[in-house]
């Protein structure tokens, strides 16, 4: 019987966008990672661009300069493709409401719901809160009004609102049509049971 010998794939892991995005979120310019690392600031850059590839030793370098596991650099990231039609119908107390999770049940650090409302659907009479740091409210289409204990807040297609989770609050669909919304919690309050 004889060997079978692998071969290296020709293809080369693209590791110079996770390199640059470690660079870039800690506030580090490519001079100033050529002079921490005595490497040229060109081939840096062409490391970076996948032009070219560092040895071993050099990446082991640049990986300890930014703080970053070598292994992260080779690691698949975990993608998840849900559409509309497929994503779970869920029940957070909405009266008229038609709410899916459109982020992965899995999913702990945000959590996303699209909610389409009926004309004069609500979150309920009662103010209420979320075990959450942040929610952002993003009117899709129609017109939805956020009720504060202090204020209230109408919003249109294509308004914002951005407010701490645990601030009581509730919210109705004005306007006499009914709207389309997406929610974006920080982090996931809940594992979305259906």
């Amino acid at each position: 019987m004889r060997a079978i010998h692998p071969h290296a794939d020709a293809v080369t892991a693209p590791i110079g966008a996770k390199l640059r995005a470690a660079r870039t979120s800690q506030g580090m310019s490519l001079s100033q990672l050529a002079t921490t690392t005595g490497l040229s600031k060109g081939f840096l850059s062409r490391v970076e661009r996948d032009e070219t590839s560092p040895s071993v030793s050099t990446l082991v370098q640049l990986c300890q300069v930014l703080s970053l596991p070598v292994g992260a650099l080779f690691t698949e990231p975990e993608i998840h493709h849900t559409t509309f039609a497929e994503a779970p119908r869920i029940n957070l107390g909405g009266v008229h409401v038609d709410e899916r999770l459109l982020s992965p049940r899995s999913e702990e650090r945000v959590q996303l719901l699209r909610s389409e409302l009926e004309p004069h659907a609500h979150g309920g009479a009662e103010l209420y809160t979320i075990n959450c740091d942040v929610e952002v409210l993003h009117v899709i289409s129609g017109e939805v009004t956020m009720r504060f204990a202090d204020r209230s807040v109408v919003l249109g297609a294509g308004d914002a609102l951005t407010f701490p989770g645990r601030q009581p609050h509730t919210w109705e669909v004005t306007g006499g049509s009914a709207a389309s919304v997406a929610w974006v919690i920080v982090p996931a309050p809940w594992s979305g049971s259906a």
